[in-house]
C-alpha cells in the first residue's frame, strides 16, 4: 500500500473530469482545493517539514487566502524561500498557520534572504520530500515524531551557506504572519545552537546540529552578520520592531557536496529538544538515510493496516493516499504541553473537532486504539486544565476553540471508546468532564430552554447527553444517565413541522445541509419529517435526484453565485462537513439502495489522482477516512457503535480492526467506473450467519471476521424491513411519593 502514495494529491485546485448524473447536480461552496501538502510527516507525528512559497494555508504551493469557489494564485509557479516545520494538513481558515524556523540553502549573501527560487523535480514519499532549487542546490526533508533533518546537495560555491531564520512564521499573505514575542538563541559549540521563540503564546525550542565543522558558525540580526556572538536574546518583540534574526552556517563547497541539519523541536526547553532529537535521530551522524528508512517504517506499519485488492492502478492510488492524509493528523506530543508542568499525554492540530469526528477518529480508533485511547486522554487533561473539551486545538495559548461550528463533538468519540470497553481510560474522570463541559457556552441555554441557536448546536447537544449516557451507564451513575437521557430529547425542539430544521444561522451551510445528520433517534426524527416516504422525498430532493446539473463557483464568485447555490438548499458533495454522515440517512428509512446511488457518485466522481484530485478541503483527513469507509463499505455512526453497510469499491479488503481483521469480499462485483452503473447488495453474511439488516455494531466488527456481500445491478430488498438501531425514550415512571423526580432535581433549568 505505501509504494501507491502519493503526497500530492490534494495540493492543487480540484481537477477532476466532468462529473455527469447524480454527481452533476450537488453544488460546493467551499474552496474547490485539497489544501494539503506534499512535505515530509510522520505519522501523528508532532513535526512536519515543507517547502515555503507563504501561500495559504500550509505555506507550501501557490494560493492565496480563499473561503469559497477557486482561490487565486499569489506565484505563477513554484517556489521557495526555503523549507518550514509544523504546517497544517488540509485545513482551511484557522488563522494560525505556524511555518516556524525556516532552514535556506544559500548561495546569495545575507541580503537575499527572503526571495524566492523556483522549485524542480519534485519528489515525495511518505515521510521523505525532495526539490532542486533554481540555484542548483538540492534539498531533501524527512522527520521524526519530535524532530527534522535537512539534506542539502550544493554545486561548487566559494561562500555557500545555511541559513535558519528563528524570526518568521506563517502565511505572506495578509494579516498571515505570525510575530515571537520572546526569543533567545546561542551558540553551544560549533556546529550546534539552540534556541527558544515564544509564539502565540507556545515556547517553541529547537536544539539545531549541523556537520560542517569546518564553515563558519554565526548569529545575525537585521541581515547582519554577529561576528564573536554566542547569544541572542528579544525579552518583547512588536510586530512594528521585528527584525529577522537566526543562526547561520557558511563556507566553501564541492560540486555535490551534502551538508546535513538536524532539528530536534521541544516546548519544554531546549534540553528537552535535544533529547528528543537524540531520541529520533540517535547519537550519530550522519542521520538522515537512517531517519528515513525508520519513518517509512513508521508509515508503513500504520498504512498497511488496510489492503484493497484491484487491478485498477489509479484507484489504488487514491485509496492508499486516503489513509496516508488520515494519520497526518492530529499531533501527538506526550510530555510536551508547554501550558501545565506534568507529564503525559498531549494532542494539537485537532484542526477541527467537526471535520474528525465522524470519520477520522473512528479510523484511529479502528487501526490504532492505543493512540485512540492516548487522544481521549490528551483530550480529557486539557479540559480538565482548560475548561473545555476542545471543538480545535491548535499549538497557541488560548487556542480557538470554533465555538461557532459545533458543541459536545469529543463526546461521541468518547462513547464510542467507552461502548468499546478499551482500557487505560479512567471513566469516572472522563464523566465529571463531559458532564460539565455539555453546560458550558451554548449549553447554558439548551439547559434554560431545551434549544439554543444556532439551531444546528441543539442537535449537537441532545446527541452529546445521549452519548454521555453510555459513559455515565458504564461507570453506574443509572440516575445521571436518566437526567441526561431526558434532556437528550429535545432534539426535536431543532425542528418544523415540514422536517426540516428551523431558522436560524448556519455556519458553511444551510438548514438542508444539517437537517439529515444521524441522530440517536432516527425512527422519531423520520416521523417528524413524515414518514418513510415523505422522508426518503426530503432526502430525494436534497441529493437532487433528477435534477438539473448545476455549475460551480469559480475564481471570486459574486455574492449573488453564491447566494443561488445556496437556495438549491442540496447536498455539497463531499465539498463541506455538516451533510458527510447523510448519504446513510436513507438505510432508517429502509432505502439503503439510495445509499448506494449516492456514496458511488462520490467514491467514483468526487476523488482522484493528481495534485488536483481532491473535491475541497482534506480537513486534517476528515474527507480522507470518509473515502476509506466510504470505498470499505461500512460507515461509522460516531457515538453509536454501529456500522452501516453499503456496497464497497474493491472486490476484497482487509482492515485491522480494534480486536482482530476484518476481512470485506464480494461475490457477483463489478469493478466500478465513474458514471458507471450502481451495484446493490443482494444478500450479505456476517462469519457465515446470514445478515438481513444493513447495519452491524461496532463491538462485533471490530473483533474482526468475514463480511460476505453478494451484489447485483438491480436494487433488492435487502436491509429494507431492519433498520438500524434508534434510541427509544423509556416511559415515565411514576415518582415515588419520598423521592423527587428527575424534573425537580434538575430544578427548572430546562422547559419544553
Amino acid at each position: 500500500m505505501l509504494d501507491h502514495v502519493d503526497p500530492f494529491i490534494g495540493v492543487d485546485v480540484t481537477d477532476l473530469p466532468p462529473r455527469s448524473g447524480l454527481a452533476a447536480t450537488w453544488w460546493a461552496p467551499k474552496p474547490l482545493i485539497g489544501n494539503t501538502h506534499p512535505g515530509a510527516t510522520h505519522p501523528l507525528g508532532m513535526v512536519s517539514a515543507a517547502a515555503y512559497s507563504g501561500a495559504y494555508p500550509t505555506g507550501y504551493g501557490l494560493y492565496d487566502l480563499s473561503t469559497e469557489g477557486v482561490p487565486e494564485q499569489i506565484h505563477q509557479s513554484l517556489v521557495a524561500s526555503g523549507f518550514t516545520h509544523f504546517q497544517q494538513s488540509g485545513t482551511g481558515a484557522i488563522r494560525k498557520y505556524y511555518n516556524y524556523m525556516r532552514v535556506t540553502p544559500m548561495l546569495e549573501s545575507l541580503d537575499a534572504l527572503g526571495r524566492t527560487w523556483a522549485l524542480s523535480d519534485e519528489e515525495a514519499t511518505p515521510g521523505w520530500y525532495r526539490t532542486r532549487l533554481d540555484s542548483g542546490v538540492v534539498a531533501e526533508l524527512t522527520v521524526g515524531p519530535k524532530s527534522a533533518v535537512h539534506r542539502y546537495t550544493f554545486p561548487a560555491h566559494p561562500d555557500a551557506r545555511v541559513v535558519v531564520d528563528m524570526s518568521m512564521g506563517g502565511l505572506a499573505i495578509p494579516y498571515g504572519a505570525t510575530v515571537p514575542l520572546r526569543a533567545h538563541l546561542e551558540s553551544v559549540e560549533p556546529g550546534v545552537v539552540q534556541g527558544e521563540i515564544v509564539v502565540e503564546g507556545a515556547p517553541l525550542a529547537v536544539h539545531i546540529e549541523c556537520d560542517v565543522e569546518t564553515w563558519r558558525q554565526l548569529l545575525w540580526y537585521d541581515r547582519r552578520l554577529m561576528p564573536g556572538g554566542s547569544t541572542l536574546a528579544f525579552d518583547h518583540i512588536r510586530p512594528t520592531t521585528l527584525r529577522p534574526f537566526g543562526f547561520m552556517w557558511a563556507g566553501p563547497t564541492t560540486e555535490g557536496q551534502q551538508v546535513e541539519l538536524r532539528m530536534g523541536f521541544s516546548l519544554r526547553g531546549v534540553e528537552q529538544a535535544r533529547k528528543n532529537l537524540e531520541r529520533d535521530c540517535g547519537a550519530a551522524a550522519p542521520a538522515f538515510d537512517r531517519r528515513v528508512t525508520q519513518t517509512r517504517a513508521a508509515w508503513d506499519s500504520m498504512v498497511n493496516r488496510i489492503h484493497v485488492h484491484t487491478d485498477n492502478r489509479e484507484r489504488r492510488e487514491v485509496f492508499a493516499t486516503a489513509v496516508y492524509h488520515s494519520l497526518i493528523k492530529p499531533s501527538f506530543a506526550a510530555d510536551e504541553s508547554p501550558f501545565w508542568p506534568t507529564k503525559g499525554p498531549w494532542v494539537f492540530d485537532i484542526s477541527t473537532m467537526w471535520d474528525i469526528y465522524r470519520t477520522q477518529l473512528p479510523l484511529l480508533t479502528a487501526l490504532a486504539p492505543e493512540r485512540a485511547v492516548e487522544l481521549a486522554n490528551a483530550l480529557l487533561t486539557i479540559c480538565e486544565q482548560e475548561g473545555n473539551l476542545p471543538i480545535g486545538y491548535r499549538m497557541a495559548r488560548g487556542s480557538d476553540r470554533f465555538g461557532r461550528q459545533g458543541s459536545a463533538l469529543a463526546h461521541t468519540f468518547l462513547a464510542d471508546l467507552a461502548r468499546l470497553g478499551v482500557p487505560g481510560i479512567d471513566w469516572e474522570w472522563a464523566l465529571v468532564h463531559l458532564a460539565a463541559d455539555l453546560r458550558r457556552t451554548y449549553g447554558e441555554d439548551y439547559l434554560l430552554r431545551g434549544v439554543t441557536h444556532p439551531i444546528s448546536h441543539t442537535l449537537d447537544l441532545a446527541y452529546g447527553y445521549w452519548c454521555t449516557t453510555a459513559v455515565a451507564r458504564l461507570v453506574g451513575d443509572d440516575a445521571l444517565a436518566a437526567e441526561f437521557e431526558r434532556l437528550a430529547q429535545h432534539w426535536t425542539s431543532a425542528f418544523g413541522d415540514d422536517g426540516m430544521l428551523v431558522d436560524s444561522t448556519f455556519y458553511e451551510g444551510t438548514a438542508a445541509n444539517y437537517s439529515f445528520r444521524l441522530l440517536h433517534t432516527m425512527a422519531e426524527r423520520i416521523a417528524l419529517g413524515g414518514g418513510d416516504e415523505a422522508f426518503v422525498a426530503l432526502l430525494d430532493q436534497f441529493f437532487g435526484m433528477g435534477a438539473d446539473a448545476v455549475a460551480q463557483p469559480g475564481v471570486n464568485p459574486s455574492a449573488e453565485e453564491m447566494a443561488q447555490g445556496y437556495a438549491l438548499a442540496r447536498f455539497e458533495g463531499l465539498n463541506n462537513e455538516p451533510d458527510m454522515d447523510a448519504p446513510w440517512a436513507y438505510h432508517y428509512a429502509g432505502r439503503p439502495d439510495r445509499t448506494a446511488e449516492v456514496v458511488h457518485a462520490i467514491v467514483n466522481q468526487q476523488f482522484g489522482t493528481g495534485r488536483g484530485g481532491l473535491p475541497g478541503n482534506d480537513d486534517s483527513g476528515g474527507l480522507s477516512s470518509w473515502y476509506v469507509w466510504a470505498s470499505l463499505g461500512i460507515f461509522p455512526v460516531a457515538g453509536q457503535s454501529v456500522f452501516l453497510i453499503h456496497p464497497p469499491s474493491f472486490h476484497y479488503a482487509t482492515v485491522a480492526m480494534a480486536h482482530g481483521t476484518l476481512s470485506i469480499d464480494t461475490s457477483g462485483f463489478v469493478e466500478p467506473v465513474p458514471g458507471g452503473p450502481v451495484q446493490y447488495i443482494q444478500s450479505a453474511s456476517f462469519n457465515g450467519q446470514p445478515l438481513t439488516a444493513a447495519w452491524i455494531d461496532a463491538a462485533s466488527l471490530h473483533e474482526g471476521g468475514r463480511l460476505h456481500l453478494t451484489l447485483g445491478p438491480q436494487p433488492s430488498d435487502w436491509g429494507h424491513a431492519h433498520r438500524p438501531p434508534s434510541w427509544t425514550p423509556p416511559s415515565p415512571t411514576p415518582p415515588s411519593p419520598t423521592q423527587p423526580t428527575a424534573d425537580s432535581s434538575a430544578g427548572s433549568e430546562v422547559t419544553s
